[in-house]
């Protein structure tokens, strides 16, 4: 018994074994398959595409802030005691419209007091005119003696002098006086107001806030590859841009007013800011948007797709096919890449450029353009 059990069990063996090795020799391919009868490997299957020639707009999006021209805090320019509150908060005013009254009356004594000091000098001053007039009319007639007539002649001088020094005072004290009336700056929206009636203020206290809203900029860096571009567009004219909110796609155009005088060397970028109507307060300081603009067109570009580009530590290129039907290496540059092309230098434009198939290639590698019996001309394949 033991020695049939031991021959059926060889046998399995042998039966299972001889199916493993049929089965593996039949499914393997044999020696040379895939490759020509020389040993040489086999045309590589490859789409190809020829580029094409258009003038492409070069498109800048970067994410701005909202930033308002001017951002007034108002503070006090003397210490007293707020009268009277005329705004509100949120409230828009116009420039020169009335926001705070403080307590005037030591500015208005003050003033009232620097007046009547300039009505007492000008009472002198005439007083010592009408002396030296007589005192002239009495020197023609050798009624008095030359020094005299100079002495009336300096205090004329110096009553003028006097009078002069206090009108000057009372201007000051009418500036002083001012400062009791705080009005708005600008034409803007009031921010939060910090004082009430009866708040006692002075010079470090502040207000509140008066924002312009209209017109409005946003602020964003851009590449500074960019620069060249948007200065030689700015030089042309405006420079249109566009902005969409997060949560609308409304577009909202306006202009590029501000360019830095200084590239960012840390982060490689240039400071911009573009400017905006904003009359219906779509734009709110603070904000984030989305900015777009075009900079430049690069006219007559050579445009491939870009799953065509191949970039690695030889450099940019592309597959192309040469004149036998094989795949050359042609370098070229990046300019500007959009959506699913790319704006390129180094083509003539009349090449056929490997797009799909590409990642079996070797330089020189014999290939077939799919779809084709055998290789043939690939400016008939426009992908």
């Amino acid at each position: 018994m033991k020695k049939s059990s031991l021959a059926t069990l060889v046998g399995a063996i042998v039966i299972v074994g001889g199916g493993i090795w049929y089965t593996t020799h039949n499914n393997a391919e044999p020696a040379g398959a895939g490759k020509a009868k020389n040993g040489q490997q086999g045309p590589t299957t490859v789409s190809v595409i020829a580029p094409v020639k258009r003038d492409v707009p070069v498109v800048l999006q970067a994410n701005g802030t909202v930033t308002p021209i001017s951002t007034v805090d108002l503070h006090p320019q003397t210490t007293s005691t707020i009268a009277k509150v005329h705004i509100k908060e949120g409230q828009y005013v116009k420039s020169g419209e009335l926001m705070f009254t403080l307590d005037d009356r030591t500015e208005r004594a003050n003033l009232d007091k620097a007046q009547a000091q300039v009505e007492r000098d000008r009472a002198s001053l005439a007083d010592y005119e009408r002396q030296y007039k007589r005192a002239m009319e009495l020197l023609d007639k050798k009624f008095i003696a030359q020094g005299a007539v100079d002495t009336l002649k300096a205090q004329v001088d110096s009553a003028r002098a006097l009078l002069q020094a206090d009108i000057a005072a009372a201007r000051s004290a009418n500036v002083d006086a001012s400062y009791t009336a705080i009005r708005a700056p600008m034409t803007g929206r009031v921010g939060a107001i910090n004082v009430y009636p009866g708040s006692l203020v002075q010079m470090t206290t502040s207000l509140t806030t008066v924002t312009q809203l209209d017109p409005i900029t946003v602020a964003f860096t851009l590449p500074e590859t960019s620069l060249s571009g948007l200065m030689a567009a700015q030089q042309r004219g405006p420079v249109p841009v566009k902005v969409m909110l997060d949560n609308s796609d409304k577009e909202i155009k306006g202009r590029l007013s501000f360019i830095d005088n200084t590239v960012d060397p840390v982060a490689g970028v240039i400071r911009v800011k573009a400017e905006f109507d904003n009359r219906d307060t779509s734009l709110w300081p603070g904000q984030y948007v989305n900015t777009q603009l075009t900079s430049h067109v690069l006219k007559d570009a050579t445009v491939i797709p870009q799953n065509a580009i191949i970039s690695n530590t030889r450099g940019t290129f592309v597959y192309a096919v040469d004149k036998d039907q094989s795949a050359k290496v042609v370098n070229i540059k990046r300019l500007y890449a959009f959506g699913d092309n790319a704006a390129v230098s180094g083509l003539s434009g009349d090449e056929q450029v490997i797009v799909d198939g590409k990642q079996n290639l070797r330089p020189g590698g014999k290939v077939r353009i799919a779809g084709a019996d055998k290789p043939a001309d690939a400016n008939k394949q426009k992908g």
